[in-house]
């Protein structure tokens, strides 16, 4: 390998090593912009060096006696002594020139001694003597913009390093987020179905815009709204529309958002965000989730030392501390208040409670036409209709089921959605996606055509029962098949003759199976579990058993860090526990018994209904209802 390669490897490692200690300084995805101009600095560096960086090829000057003697031997043709300092010599037979220093004081002596010399053969000896004009960019660049560069590296190294040490005292710095109100998105008109929660809320938009309006009656301002509800009713929504109303600053966090690895920065955060509130009071905070921070005290791991209860006890300090004059007005959401610590829901900390109940049939209408509001809609679709076939649905089920309609809508290359797609957009929601690619065999398909034909027959000759939508044997999620029944209307309190019906309803699929083919499949799995859990609650839960006391029975246990139902506490006997297990056992043969003499009486109509269902797979509306009415023609059931 050559001197010129050896060098070009010595800057390159030196840039690759450059490199890598500038990956270890700045963070991948962090601190480009600065990384960029690190990079460019060494690329300038690096290049400088390339092209100052002395050659090892080069030859070794000669000293001045060695001129000397080259002139005394007569080997010279010509000398440049340049700046009276730079001797540039040429030698007979050699193609190169020999560079070398002289002394000052010894330029007019050496230059007498070249004149009474000769060159070869007797030649005259060329001397010149000549002066450079102007800077010597060279030298300069090689040794001032170097350290120019250096020194500007080592300022963005030390600006880089307080940044460092700004992110390290930020840590503990709130992560709110703040809404000023100016360019609302969300405002009450986008918000239906909890008209009782828009007016309570309404009152804090109205107090903070207003406050002299209610302090004229002495009246004081809430210190806190808890949001309520199952997920999808709209607390976030919720809070989004008071942003938009509320025209004051408006910080939102999550409730993870204060809990670290580290004790102490859950309360330091309380601290900085409520110290940013107070300096825009009045002001609202909105705190999503505070479950998260807000479980009881004590029921967890960890002593008084959790972090989680140092947030806690921030959290309660400036609710409702020394300080009660700050006009800042805290709005929580959670879906679980009853693992929420006592002294956080007390007066004076959360004095108001706002429920969000899932919205009955007007509150669904509501929400379907904010949702579909900017949507191409049919000019046949009823949104009242949809609302009547969605009991029970949330206000996220309402906007996913539009969103749905309009997906589906657009895979069908319509301009509009029509009531098909809504219909449709229902049946992913509750049920899933038909799964038409599963192949079953044609006996499992009879199987599972006398499952939902005894399903759909039974809720339809109880009166209790909710009635029949739509029976169908396509696959959809984990079901082979499915009878989907929907009650008339929005229901709050269910009575033991409904459970019963239930019951019963659930059965039909075995029991259909059994006397149709004298055989059981695993096709009712899911029928039976929920059956024993209905029966179980009944006896346990809701004193609908005939023979047990009045009461309820097992204390169910949760432990609060981890949210969740783990164990249940016996509060009775065992000779009780015989007796609850044979209640269960009695209702559910009561709920079978009244099954088998429904399918029994009605034998006919469930082999109808099944064939009907092996021919076209799915049968609902006008169809279902003309079956149900017509006469069972005499047929023989198939054999087992």
């Amino acid at each position: 390998m050559d001197s010129t390669s050896s060098t070009e490897c010595r800057v390159a490692h030196f840039f690759y090593a450059i490199m890598w200690s500038l990956e270890d300084y700045v963070e991948v995805g962090k601190n480009r912009r600065l990384a960029i101009i690190y990079l460019l600095i060494f690329v300038g560096i690096v290049a400088l060096v390339i092209v100052f960086w002395p050659r090892d090829d080069e030859q070794t000057p000669p000293s001045l006696s060695e001129v000397t003697s080259w002139v005394d031997n007569h080997e010279v043709t010509g000398v440049e002594i340049v700046d009276d300092r730079t001797l540039i010599v040429n030698r007979e037979g050699y193609d190169t020139q020999y560079k070398t220093t002289i002394a000052t004081d010894y330029v007019g002596d050496f230059v007498k001694k070249l004149g009474d010399s000769t060159g070869p053969g007797g030649s005259i000896i060329d001397v010149r003597i000549s002066y450079s004009s102007g800077f010597n960019w060279g030298s300069f660049l090689l040794t001032v913009v170097p350290l120019v560069m250096l020194v500007v590296l080592f300022i963005f190294i030390m600006r880089g390093a307080r940044g460092a040490n700004n992110q390290a005292f930020n840590f503990s710095r709130s992560r709110a987020r703040l809404a000023n109100g100016a360019k609302p998105t969300v405002t009450f008109t986008d918000v239906a179905g909890v008209e009782e929660a828009k007016q309570e809320l309404q009152e804090i938009v109205e107090f903070l815009k207003q406050p002299e309006k209610f302090l004229a009656l002495g009246a004081r301002i809430p210190r806190g709204v808890l949001l309520i509800g199952a997920p999808g009713t709209g607390k976030t929504l919720l809070a989004r529309a008071i942003a938009g109303e509320a025209g004051v600053p408006f910080f939102s966090i999550s409730g993870s958002e204060f809990v670290e690895m580290f004790v102490g920065v859950g309360a330091s955060r309380v601290r900085d965000l409520f110290d940013q509130a107070k300096r825009n009071a009045p002001c609202i905070v909105f705190v999503d989730e505070i479950d998260a921070v807000g479980r009881h005290r004590g029921a967890g791991l960890g002593g008084g030392h959790d972090e989680r209860e140092q947030t806690l006890n921030q959290i309660l300090v400036e609710m409702d501390g020394f300080d009660t004059s700050t006009n800042v007005i805290v709005l929580a959401a959670t879906n679980r208040p009853d693992i929420l610590d006592p002294a956080l829901l007390r007066p004076g900390r959360f004095d108001r409670r706002v429920v969000l109940d899932p919205p009955d049939i007007n509150g669904r209408t509501g929400i379907l036409q904010v949702h579909a509001k900017g949507k191409p809609l049919d000019s046949s679709v009823d949104l009242e209709t949809i609302a009547r076939q969605t009991v029970g649905f949330s206000g996220a089920d309402l906007a996913n089921l539009v969103n749905e309609a309009a997906i589906l809508a657009a895979r069908r290359n319509k301009k509009s959605i029509g009531m098909t797609e809504l219909g449709d957009a229902i049946e992913r929601v509750v049920m899933g996606p038909e799964r038409k690619s599963r192949v079953i065999s044609v006996k499992e398909k009879e199987i599972v055509a006398y499952h939902e034909a005894g399903h759909a027959l039974v809720a339809r000759k109880l009166p209790d029962a909710d009635p029949v939508r739509k029976i169908s044997i396509i696959s959809r999620g984990m079901a082979l098949g499915v009878t989907w029944n929907i009650p008339t209307e929005d229901r709050h309190i269910t009575t033991r003759s409904q459970y019963m019906a239930e019951l019963s309803v659930l059965l039909a699929g075995h029991v259909s199976e059994q006397l149709t083919f004298n055989e059981r499949s695993t096709g009712a799995h899911n029928d039976i579990e929920r059956v024993t859990k209905i029966a179980r609650a009944m006896v346990t839960e809701y004193g609908m058993s005939d023979n047990l006391e009045l009461r309820t029975f097992g204390h169910k246990e949760e432990l609060v860090f981890l949210g969740k139902e783990i164990s249940e506490q016996r509060n009775y006997s065992e000779r009780v526990a015989l007796d609850i297990d044979r209640e269960v056992r009695s209702i559910i043969d009561k709920a079978y018994q009244v099954t088998r003499n429904v399918l029994v009486d009605n034998k006919e109509k469930l082999v109808q209904i099944a064939q009907m269902l092996m021919a076209e797979e799915s049968i609902e509306g006008e169809k279902l209802e003309k079956l149900f009415n017509e006469p069972a023609p005499a047929a023989p059931a198939p054999a087992g």
